[in-house]
């Protein structure tokens, strides 16, 4: 009788307990760790947005983008070509002025231009991301910094106690050190599903334009 009630209410304290603590106090028991972790999570997220921003400009919004191109060009009339495709203000179009620019060139001489652009086109799109990836690498490792970290300050107090040890001595550093633990694993994960899904988005940009100027470099030469 005396242990079912000792029972019950060690399970009401639980109950209590659990109640009682949110994610925000969680994480604030995992100590100056978590600040860090915070930090790295708002720069992946700045990243991430600021590259899917990018990517819906490197697509030509209008369909017909290539077709008034073409209806300067056959007219004569580069240079609204060319302000035409500063207008747009795309990666796509200023591959194109590029190709416009060696007017009187060969096709190769075009094609190979173009190309160049392209690249310098995808580089562009690509800064930040050697960024998140350092991130989905780095957070894990600060969390597990933030586990040593509580599990040495953990013993170290109890060193110090002497004969009068704690349970809650222990239990305070184990606790930060498995919010940390948690904490970097989260933001690591996060960080490499947004760099692996950022890299495939380059990379269809890119065969996209590879394609493009495979099948546009012959419309784009102009008669000397």
């Amino acid at each position: 009788m005396v242990g079912d009630t000792l029972s019950g209410d060690v399970a009401v304290q639980m109950g209590e307990s659990a109640q009682g603590i949110n994610l925000f106090e969680m994480a604030c028991k995992g100590g100056w760790i978590m600040l860090v972790l915070l930090l790295l999570s708002i720069v992946c997220f700045y990243i991430f947005f600021n590259r899917l921003s990018l990517f819906r400009k490197a697509d030509i919004g209008d369909p017909h983008f290539l077709d008034r191109v073409l209806d300067y060009m056959k007219a004569g009339d580069t240079k609204s070509a060319r302000i035409f495709c500063q207008a747009t203000d795309s990666p796509l179009s200023r591959i194109v002025e590029k190709g416009i620019g060696l007017a009187g060139h060969s096709r190769s001489d075009i094609q190979s231009g173009m190309e160049n652009a392209a690249n310098i086109e995808i580089a562009n799109l690509e800064k930040g991301l050697s960024g998140v990836s350092t991130i989905a690498s780095a957070a894990p490792m600060i969390g597990f910094l933030g586990t040593v970290i509580g599990m040495v300050r953990a013993f170290w107090e109890m060193a110090g106690a002497g004969n009068n040890i704690d349970v809650s001595l222990l239990s305070g550093g184990i606790y930060e050190a498995m919010i940390t633990t948690v904490g970097g694993l989260i933001v690591g994960i996060i960080a490499l599903f947004a760099y692996n899904f950022l890299v495939s988005k380059v990379d269809a940009i890119a065969n996209r334009m590879e394609s493009f100027i495979q099948d546009y470099s012959v419309n784009l030469e102009l008669p000397e």
